[in-house]
Parts: structure tokens; C-alpha cells; sequence
């Protein structure tokens, strides 16, 4: 009964209610903002509520939480900058729909989406977190590394052309994100002992410059061309189509909550693999991947918000952070005198159940914000591209700032702005630097963590892998789709098909 109580408090009490709203409201907007993150937000916040009670501070964050998660997808589809690490997929076919005037389509298929994949989501934390985090703390440093391999392989899905210039684009992003002092013996690295390239190079400068400057300089060339006036004749999907993309869906937002549910994971890293899913499953797409294909926005929208869920359960049940933003919500309750994990879910389970109800709340805010001010939102891709690329540099720029109010950012979104550029120009895809860049840390820190374990000795590590179940499905795993993306691979299926040798299937 006590849960229960503490499950509606939130539905019941005006005041957390209304928390909820405007944190999600703002979570949407400042989600929308390329360099404003979800992290930034709820690390400011803890400053301003920390005389709060605990109810109404984890409220607000909690909002902003869901509400950023999805945000970052609006101008990933209107402006092809991804607001969020985790919307970088979400562009990949989003801003083909809005080029072709479906701005309003795209935006309505992936708030729909978001919602499901986030009540999925926390569904599963309320109804088997116990059993995800035992899961969860199977994962040894070698399965971590095995998961970024797999992830690093994504390339082929991100690549729409050569898969050759795939892998180099994937290799210099794992390049970038080595860049700066090693974490575990503080030794630099592609320094060139230069003192600013000693902290490393931001992501979210790589990303804003890759995708919103580039964007930029692509837009001159078509700085007279008519902008395309876009249909808004129905915002929410059919029925239809949401049941058209439920297996996929529910397909995705499991992906979503598993990879959540990994310490120093998220969203970013499962709406990649939930994409590059969704086009190992889709057999007859209506478009092709990369061209506006409908899957391209289910397909990562559900995981990555399903991914908020599953942030939570090693937070609740363990006291173990899935992300960045549930590590400050820690460090939050531990101010308001709670100690997250085991011991929390036994002697205060109301705090469990609060939270879920606030995740519920939210994830419904999260669905009128994103269903309204569509079509004023829509005016944007409309601009004049005169007016619209000084905008984008101008978002560009605030964000690249924003991040660690560094001045060196900006130079360094500039520079990858403009080396973007000519990667486009010369069909290099820019999704695989952004994946090797997010993928470095994870492969590079985990690896040494996994040799040192065995002593260094490869033997043993190898060993370890056939013997572990889970790290033995993983490497199975890593050797498929490595085959798979094989031209020997190509040909096979071909002659199986009966397809011509020579026709290029998409």
C-alpha cells in the first residue's frame, strides 16, 4: 500500500506535478540545443535545489532528464545537427524526410516512438530491475570491449557508400577520441606537446562541427535555391504505422534497456546499435536507409529513450550509475541525506516508486510538449538559407561554447567544421568518426583493464572469453557482423538469392 501511495504521489500533489511539466518542458528545448546536454542541466540544477526537499528537486531533474533525451532529435531532423550524442542517428534519415518536406511527419513518428520506448523502458525498471542488474554485473572489462568492437562495426550501417571509407572514418574517430592524457597512467597522447590538446578534444565540439558547420558550408552551395515548404497535414501517425513498426519497436527499446543498464553506456551507444539493428531486420523498406526510411527514426528514438528506464536500474538497485546524468542524480540523493542502491530499495522503497511515477509523468509530458509547436517548429527548415545558415553557425558556435566555456572548442568545431565539409564533398561518411570518437574511451580503457586482469597474457585472455558464456556469445557476435559487411560475404548471399553479381543490392 505504501508503494502504491508513493507511486501516485506525484499524480496527486500540484506542486510536483507542475515540477515535472516544466522540467520536461525545458529538458525539450535546452535537449533541442546543440552543446546544452541533459548533464549540464541537471548538474546546474543541483546547486538550485539543494534547500529543496528530496521530491521536488529529483522532480525537476527527472523532467529535464526525459524531456532532453528526446529534444535533441528536433534539430537532428530540421537542421541535421543533432541536439544530443544519442540523436546522431535520428539525423541519418530524419533530415532526408524534412528536405523532402515530411518535417512534420518525421517529428510526430518520433515523439509517438520516444513515448513508447520510454514506457517500456520504465516498465522494465519497475517490474525486473533486480534481474537486469544481475545481468548487468556479469559484464566484465572484456565484454565492455567486445560491446564497443561490436559497436565499432556499426560502421557498415552508417556508411551508405564505400565501406572502405567507412573504416576510416571509424578509425580516425577512434584516433580523435585518443587524443589528450591517458586516464590510467597520465602519459599524453597525440598531444604534439601542445598544452590545449592536453585535455583531449571534446566530443560535442567533433559532433556540432561535423554535422552543424559542415551542414553550413554544404548549404552555400544552394544559397538561392527555393526552401522546401513542408506538408503539415497530420502530426500524430496512423495506427497503422505505429503498428506497422511495433515489432521493431519493441525490438529496439529491449536493445535500449539492456545497453542503459551497463555502467557507462546510454543512450548514444544503444540508438546506434538499435539503427544498425533495424537494418539487419528490415527486409523492403519503403525508402532506402540514410534516404528517409520511417525505421531509421523508430529504430534509434525507442532506444535511446528506453535507455532512460534502463539508466536506472543499476542506479536504484546498486547505487552504480548507468550514465552521466543518473551519476549526478546520485550525487543528488546522497546530499539529501538517501544512500542509492541495495539498501535504499530495502528500507526506503518509497523512493523507488516515487521515482518510477515521476519517470511515467514525465515520459507523458514528454509527449504533449513534442506533439505541440510542431508547425512553429517546422518554420525553421522554411527559413531563407541566407537567414538559415548564419543560424546554424550561430547555434553552432553557442553550443561548441557552452560545453566547457572554452574558447579552444569553438576553434576546434570550427576546424572539424570545415574538415567535415570536404569529407562530405569526397563521399566519406561522418557518422563513423562521431561512433569511433564516442566508442574510443569505452574500447581503449576496457581493453587495458581486461589484459591486466589475465596478467597480460593473451592466452588467458582468450581463454576467458570461449569460457564466459556471455563474452563467448559476444565474440560470435563481433565475428557475424565483421563477416557480414565482407565483399566474400556480399557475393555469397547474391548467388543464394539468384541475384545478377553485378547488381548492387541497397
Amino acid at each position: 500500500m505504501e508503494t502504491l501511495l508513493a507511486f501516485l504521489t506525484v499524480f496527486t500533489q500540484p506542486e510536483l506535478l507542475l515540477l515535472v511539466g516544466l522540467g520536461t518542458f525545458a529538458g525539450v528545448y535546452v535537449g533541442a540545443i546543440p552543446g546544452l546536454s541533459v548533464t549540464m542541466a541537471v548538474s546546474i540544477l543541483i546547486s538550485f535545489t539543494f534547500s529543496w526537499d528530496v521530491y521536488p528537486a529529483i522532480s525537476l531533474m527527472i523532467g529535464i532528464f526525459m524531456g532532453g533525451v528526446y529534444g535533441g532529435s528536433r534539430t537532428a531532423i530540421l537542421l541535421n545537427i543533432p541536439g544530443a550524442p544519442s540523436a546522431i542517428a535520428t539525423a541519418l534519415d530524419g533530415y532526408p524526410m524534412a528536405q523532402r518536406g515530411e518535417a512534420g511527419t518525421a517529428i510526430g513518428v518520433t515523439t509517438v516512438m520516444s513515448f513508447f520506448g520510454g514506457f517500456l523502458g520504465i516498465a522494465v525498471l519497475a517490474l525486473a530491475a533486480p534481474l537486469v542488474s544481475d545481468f548487468a554485473l556479469k559484464f566484465q572489462p572484456r565484454d565492455y570491449m567486445l560491446l564497443a568492437v561490436l559497436g565499432i562495426l556499426l560502421v557498415g550501417s552508417l556508411s551508405s557508400g564505400s565501406l572502405v571509407k567507412g573504416i576510416f572514418a571509424g578509425a580516425l574517430g577512434i584516433a580523435i577520441g585518443a587524443v589528450g592524457r591517458d586516464p590510467l597512467t597520465f602519459t599524453e597522447r597525440f598531444t604534439f606537446d601542445l598544452p590545449m590538446m592536453q585535455n583531449g578534444i571534446s566530443f560535442i565540439a567533433v559532433m556540432i562541427g561535423m554535422f552543424g558547420v559542415s551542414e553550413a558550408l554544404m548549404q552555400l552551395h544552394h544559397v538561392d535555391k527555393t526552401a522546401v515548404r513542408q506538408k503539415i497535414t497530420r502530426i500524430v501517425p496512423s495506427f497503422g504505422t505505429i503498428r506497422k513498426h511495433l515489432p521493431l519497436s519493441l525490438q529496439t527499446s529491449t536493445i535500449g534497456v539492456i545497453i542503459g543498464a551497463l555502467p557507462g553506456t546510454g543512450g548514444d551507444i544503444a540508438a546506434l546499435m538499435a539503427y544498425d539493428h533495424a537494418k539487419r531486420v528490415t527486409k523492403k523498406p519503403e525508402r532506402p536507409f540514410g534516404q528517409g526510411a520511417m525505421e531509421g527514426l523508430v529504430a534509434p528514438e525507442t532506444a535511446n529513450n528506453a535507455a532512460v528506464g534502463g539508466a536506472f536500474i543499476p542506479m536504484m538497485t546498486l547505487g552504480i550509475p548507468g550514465d552521466a546524468v543518473t551519476a549526478i542524480m546520485i550525487g543528488a540523493l546522497f546530499i539529501h541525506g538517501l544512500n542509492p542502491g541495495p539498501m535504499l530499495m530495502i528500507d526506503q522503497p518509497d523512493m523507488f516508486w516515487f521515482i518510477v511515477g515521476a519517470l511515467v509523468m514525465a515520459n507523458f509530458f514528454m509527449l504533449f510538449f513534442g506533439l505541440t509547436g510542431i508547425k512553429l517548429f517546422t518554420k525553421i527548415v522554411e527559413m531563407p538559407r541566407a537567414v538559415l545558415i548564419p543560424l546554424i553557425m550561430l547555434l553552432s558556435i553557442v553550443g561548441a561554447f557552452a560545453v566547457n566555456n572554452s574558447i579552444s572548442d569553438v576553434y576546434w568545431m570550427l576546424g572539424f567544421g570545415f574538415f567535415g565539409y570536404f569529407m562530405r564533398h569526397y563521399g566519406y561518411p561522418l557518422g563513423p568518426v562521431i561512433l569511433g570518437v564516442i566508442l574510443s574511451r569505452l574500447l581503449d580503457d576496457n581493453w587495458r583493464r581486461a589484459i591486466i586482469s589475465e596478467r597480460e597474457d593473451l592466452g588467458r585472455f582468450f581463454h576467458g572469453i570461449v569460457t564466459s558464456p556471455l563474452s563467448l556469445v559476444l565474440f560470435i557476435a563481433v565475428i557475424l557482423i565483421f563477416v557480414s559487411q565482407t565483399p566474400l560475404w556480399t557475393r555469397a548471399k547474391k548467388k543464394l538469392l539468384g541475384e545478377p553479381a553485378d547488381e548492387v543490392k541497397q
